[in-house]
């Protein structure tokens, strides 16, 4: 009897990475299991998540969307624990990165073009100042009034027959202040305890990491994306017929980080484009891609960028992040690469629609990428649901990674478990009308 053919998998490997995240991998696992049933659900379509090889950091998809079938298996590019160093200061030291970091960017002038770029991140950026001040200012006053308190009982109970000899001036005093230094650090404390809520110590030590350097990546995450690099290099000697690196949030410029180090040392295989397009015949809407995969290379994997809410002009805007600009100059020009870039107005995190490369300045002639997309929050999301997010900026911020009740062209889980390349997911989508491209960066210069 002859055996019936079975029809072709498409494969991927999809490596995810975090943004300035503490916790630990498997978040992200559960995230991606929950979020893709819904999705599944409101869309009609199958999909499987088992265990992957590399436990908390990995995952296996099984997927059938539109009638095609897809494998995709997933590690978590891990560097949580940078952060979480990053974070172990106390209240003290989150005080000094605070006057630090606003010093880099107010004396840079970084500040007042990424307020004319987007006035949200700004807003974001600002928040844990103002917040970290008014508790400073809320634990000096408590203090104070700790103290009064205290020096009026003393006293009081120095003039009431049997309470004692009067404390002579200098020991009361020191009492006093005393009692209103140990209010005050009991105050701070007690607010740091709340930061699960508040994010203000959060925040305040992300935007320090990358503000210690001036920009400059500090050197054990060089070390640490080199490791990376090295992990997506040997997934495109593999059999997948996609390569697709995610990133998140701050995780956007470390993906753009590696694409570009890949590119650059050869180790992405030959796909030029069929199609090259012309930046100049439609500057207002941007570059459109064309198909990754090119005749002579159809077995090589396609290696694809998807960034998501990025904010990297709060990094590529300083004077010494040459190296973050070069890696977004020439991942921008690479023609065996596609990149994506979704963020949506409504995410106040992110610089929504903002072209990385553009506004950074650094843009080549031939620049083909990224493709920018608007994830339309407002559009997508049930309004019932939008209303209840609208201000819940930290839930929205992750919206990226979740089910829509009503995708458009951007649905996260056809896109890493459906089978179609990026590029030719998005072959024929030019990049949103509210595309963002002045170059406003006071610093363009290079790494060599």
């Amino acid at each position: 009897m002859q055996q019936m053919k079975q029809p072709s998998v498409f494969t991927r490997r999809v490596f995810y990475i975090p943004g300035y995240d503490p916790h630990p991998p498997r978040r992200y696992r559960e995230l991606y299991r929950r979020e893709a049933a819904r999705q599944a659900a409101i869309s009609g379509y199958r999909i499987a998540q088992a265990p992957g090889d590399g436990g908390s950091t990995g995952w296996r998809v099984d997927a059938s969307i539109d009638g095609q079938r897809c494998r995709a298996r997933f590690s978590v590019l891990v560097w949580s624990d940078l952060v979480r160093r990053s974070m172990s200061g106390g209240i003290a030291a989150t005080y000094l990165q605070l006057l630090r970091t606003a010093w880099v960017y107010l004396s840079s002038g970084a500040l007042w073009r990424l307020g004319r770029l987007r006035k949200g991140p700004v807003i974001a950026a600002l928040y844990p100042v103002a917040m970290l001040l008014a508790q400073a200012v809320a634990a000096v006053l408590l203090g104070g009034l700790a103290a009064v308190l205290a020096g009026a009982a003393i006293g009081w109970l120095g003039r009431t027959p049997g309470g004692g000899a009067p404390v002579p001036a200098p020991g009361l005093r020191l009492l006093t202040v005393a009692c209103g230094m140990a209010v005050g650090v009991l105050a701070l404390n007690w607010f740091r305890a709340q930061d699960g809520r508040l994010f203000a110590y959060y925040l305040m030590h992300d935007y320090a990491y990358w503000a210690r350097g001036r920009g400059a990546n500090p050197a054990e995450l060089d070390a640490r994306c080199a490791a990376f690099a090295n992990e997506v290099a040997a997934a495109l000697q593999g059999d997948a017929d996609e390569v697709l690196i995610v990133g998140h949030s701050t995780g956007a410029q470390l993906a753009v980080q590696i694409a570009a180090a890949l590119v650059r040392t050869g180790r992405v295989p030959g796909r030029a484009s069929d199609r090259v397009p012309d930046p100049a015949s439609d500057p207002a809407r941007g570059p459109a891609p064309g198909p990754a995969r090119g005749p002579a290379s159809e077995s090589a994997p396609a290696l694809s960028v998807l960034t998501l809410g990025q904010a990297i002009p709060m990094v590529s805007f300083l004077p010494e992040a040459r190296a973050l600009r070069r890696d977004l100059r020439d991942l921008s020009a690479a023609g065996n690469v596609a990149w994506v870039d979704v963020s949506a107005p409504g995410d106040g995190c992110s610089f929504a629609l903002c072209d990385p490369v553009a506004v950074s300045g650094v843009s080549p002639r031939a620049q083909r990428w990224p493709l920018i997309v608007s994830a339309a929050f407002s559009q997508t999301l049930d309004p019932a649901r939008w209303r209840a997010m609208r201000w819940r900026f930290f839930t929205l911020h992750f919206q990226y990674l979740c089910a829509f009740e009503r995708p458009n062209d951007y649905d996260y889980f056809r896109i890493t478990a459906g089978a179609k390349t990026l590029a030719e997911r998005f072959a024929d989508r030019p990049s949103s009308r509210s595309r963002i491209a002045r170059a406003l960066s006071p610093y363009r210069s290079v790494a060599p």
